[in-house]
């Protein structure tokens, strides 16, 4: 069992993991010995998430949610496999605490009148140079 917070834990059926090959550094051993780590989390599934947190989270995860709502991170960080096991559950526990919290709504405001001024200002002396690229008239 995972407990992100007070209000959420991730139950073991809800996680599968699988050990791959990594890539990466490690001389012979990285050729003998699975080490990455595949972590799968059925999000979309699981009854411990509120609804406004997997739709959060489904568009944190971006590529890393799959088509049937699963969430899946791969970690080769280190050598060591139950490091890169524990690195994996904690990046799960980010996101889903990031998903969590609710973001701030942006308040629209006004540009200042100074800010507007140095705007057309700049636009102005832009269009001057520009102008000035022009073929040279000759009084001829």
């Amino acid at each position: 069992m995972l407990r992100v917070n007070d209000d959420i834990t991730i139950e073991d059926w809800e996680l599968t993991e699988s050990f791959t090959r990594s890539s990466g550094p490690g001389g012979q051993n990285v050729n003998k010995v699975s080490t990455a780590v595949e972590l799968r989390f059925e999000a979309q599934r699981s009854p411990n998430l509120p609804a406004f947190v997997k739709t959060r989270l489904r568009k944190l995860a971006g590529r890393k949610w799959t088509l049937d709502g699963a969430l899946i991170l791969r970690v080769e960080d280190t050598r060591s496999q139950a490091r890169n096991r524990d690195i994996a559950r904690d990046r799960l526990k980010d996101l889903v605490l990031k998903a969590t919290e609710r973001p701030k709504r942006r308040i629209a405001t006004k540009p200042t009148w100074g800010s507007q001024k140095r705007r057309l200002a700049a636009k102005a002396q832009r269009g001057e140079v520009k102008s000035l690229r022009g073929k040279v008239q000759t009084d001829d």
